[in-house]
């Protein structure tokens, strides 16, 4: 069974109370919950965190924990982090950028991002949805190798 890594950046951990008009009103929990209930044939792994080095750990970890795919939520530092981009391409670890929000309808520093030209693809606007594209596809992926 393929494993796939559903990686949570900055603030995540903060959805059903921050900007709800944005985010709306579920947790992380119930985000997690959500993606489980909707997989396929795939393992899936979670992971949030707040720092920039720890989620850059954690992507090079996935490589030696023999990950097979990447879901990324890199939050603000989508926009900022020039390191999560180097460890994504170290890693070598095929991966889809996804948004809760439409990042392309919000302020105009939001639709810069260091990772969607790396990217296999990026799906933003979606509320929970976004991430659960991207498995279905990651399974849809995994099964024409």
């Amino acid at each position: 069974m393929k494993k796939v890594s559903i990686i949570h950046g900055p603030n995540l951990n903060m959805l059903g109370t921050r900007e709800k008009e944005y985010y709306g009103d579920f947790t992380l929990d119930e985000l997690n919950d959500h993606i489980i209930e909707q997989k396929e044939n795939c393992e899936l792994s979670f992971y949030q965190n707040n720092s920039e080095g720890e989620i850059v750990t954690y992507i090079q970890s996935c490589k030696e924990n023999k990950i097979d795919a990447i879901v990324i939520n890199a939050g603000a530092y989508t926009h900022t982090s020039i390191a999560i981009r180097d460890a994504l391409l170290s890693a070598e670890i095929p991966f889809i950028e996804v948004h809760i929000s439409n990042v392309y309808s919000r302020e105009p520093f939001r639709r810069e991002s260091y990772l969607s030209d790396i990217a296999i693809g990026v799906i933003s606007g979606f509320g929970k949805e976004s991430y659960t594209m991207a498995v279905k596809y990651f399974n849809s992926y995994f099964n024409t190798k």
